[in-house]
């Protein structure tokens, strides 16, 4: 025990236990029975496991997970890019809450250093930890005790050197903590097999496209074969992971969270407000009190992790967090919920700058875009940039009409996007000008309005919106990212809509 603490120190960058668990004052300082947190998220994949329900891919190490606790049908990220949705995660808030607009390597950031799930449980005296990145700004709101890894590692996927140092983080300490580990599967490149992982990788010969794709070409099947080959390696690391966890001894006393971030990067996913980008798995575990083999169809919403953590832990809320506790639900009491669920897209660089909200509820969908004045880019992005995983012309022009049809939709970005999930659930027909539709499409945007208005969402005036749009479009072609000095406009006036 006490080589394995010395082992975890010397990762961890300290040399006592007093510098790991922070300055705690004795009456802070926390008791052994608290309960510890660990949080899963993995890159890039919507509910494509085969415990919800898909038949290409066997995840049996989260399959696992989700039978020993409580596998959410209905969850969704706020935003379908990496940053913005860790940012939710992290501060219980919408990305234009918390001012994470767009991808931290593009120097979006939020406004301030926002209380968060690693600060709140820092202070209440959790050892807190992570393995892989942030990708946040500002880092330094995160206060880490131990983060070995640092990055994305999207071409180095060693799935047990992160079941490894997470045995170190576990057992160096009898103090409860916090830990989050981000997996790079199953972000670009789709690697079909690294590390001996997976045992026997799929071909395209294996598998079927994802129906949301709305195309099935042998070409586009291999692309997909190597995204599963993604999620069978991210199972097994976390098949690793709760190993170590189980081996600690303190599995009884830990609440498992695990989530994609967003939907996959195939065409129609990933940056997209379609539910092939905002919907992702979601399983809970929670020994004791959680209730086994649940599922639970409420809608639910990454916003919802921070003040379920903070109830869990006991710790007291910040006012103002946008999503509820999901411990109602876990314990499988019957409560009322949620109506509707919002997202969001901003932006993720200033080049595919397309801002859009939407809601939805039991079975209607909306998108709102706020932009008229040119087409949504990020299907440009597919087209050049991710072609492997976007259709040709060619083939897209053998699909089904209502295929095509809802490839121009997201292409022409209208004002008003309606979907019937029931009878569409992967959103190809647009009944916005459908007269049939109209109560419903009112119902949502007076429901879509009113979120943004309780939520401080600066968008609505069209002179912020001018004012943000304009600063986008000028950063385009310049070399904003190499220039350390450079920092957004809309850091100074997006939160309060100060604009001159």
């Amino acid at each position: 025990m006490i080589l394995k603490r010395r082992h975890f120190l010397k990762l961890a960058g300290v040399t006592t236990v007093s510098a790991l668990v922070g300055n705690v004052s004795a009456k802070n300082r926390p008791q052994t029975n608290r309960p510890n947190i660990l949080l899963i998220t993995s890159e890039d994949n919507g509910p494509e496991l085969s415990c919800y329900g898909d038949p290409n891919v066997r995840t049996p190490h989260l399959d696992k997970l989700a039978a020993e606790g409580t596998l959410f049908k209905n969850a969704y990220i706020t935003q379908a890019v990496c940053s913005p949705s860790r940012s939710s995660i992290f501060t219980g808030l919408y990305p234009h809450q918390n001012g994470q607009i767009g991808l931290a390597t593009h120097k979006y950031a939020m406004f301030k250093k926002f209380p968060n799930i690693v600060s709140l449980l820092k202070k209440s005296g959790y050892r807190t930890g992570m393995l892989g990145k942030i990708h946040v700004n500002p880092e330094s709101a995160f206060p880490l005790d131990y983060h070995p890894i640092k990055g994305a590692n999207f071409g180095k996927r060693n799935m047990a050197d992160y079941a490894d140092k997470a045995a170190d983080f576990f057992t160096a300490s009898e103090e409860s903590f916090f830990l989050m580990v981000n997996y790079p599967d199953a972000h670009l490149p789709f690697i079909k097999q690294q590390f001996g992982l997976p045992e026997t990788p799929l071909t395209g010969k294996d598998v079927q496209c994802m129906p949301f794709m709305g195309v099935d070409t042998p070409r586009l099947r291999d692309h997909v074969a190597n995204y599963y080959n993604c999620i069978s390696r991210l199972d097994s690391g976390i098949g690793m992971l709760m190993n170590e966890l189980q081996k600690s001894g303190k599995a009884d006393n830990t609440l498992v969270i695990y989530l994609g971030d967003h939907g996959a990067q195939v065409t129609r996913g990933k940056v997209t407000c379609y539910e092939s980008g905002l919907k992702v798995p979601f399983i809970v575990r929670w020994p004791h009190r959680g209730k086994p083999e649940q599922k639970k169809a409420e809608l639910i919403s990454s916003v919802d992790i921070l003040p379920t953590v903070l109830e869990v832990t006991g710790i007291d809320a910040p006012k103002g967090l946008a999503g509820k506790s999901l411990v109602p639900l876990l314990e499988g009491q019957k409560v009322t919920w949620r109506k509707y669920l919002f997202a969001e897209r901003t932006s993720d660089s200033p080049h595919w700058f397309f801002p859009q909200r939407t809601v939805r509820d039991e079975r209607y969908k909306l998108i709102a875009n706020l932009l008229q004045d040119r087409t949504n880019p990020v299907i440009g992005g597919y087209r050049t940039k991710w072609k492997a995983g976007m259709p040709t012309e060619e083939a897209l022009s053998k699909a089904d009409k209502l295929v095509q049809q809802g490839y121009k939709t997201w292409e022409e970005g209208p004002a008003v996007e309606l979907y019937d999930l029931k009878n569409d659930s992967h959103e190809f027909n647009n009944v916005a000008d459908n007269p049939e539709y109209a109560a419903v499409k009112n119902r949502l945007l007076s429901a879509l309005r009113k979120w943004q208005k309780e939520t401080n969402d600066q968008l609505t005036n069209p002179k912020v919106l001018k004012k943000l749009t304009n600063e986008q479009d000028a950063a385009v072609g310049t070399n904003y990212r190499r220039n350390k000095k450079f920092k957004w406009g809309y850091l100074d006036y997006l939160e309060k809509g100060n604009i001159e």
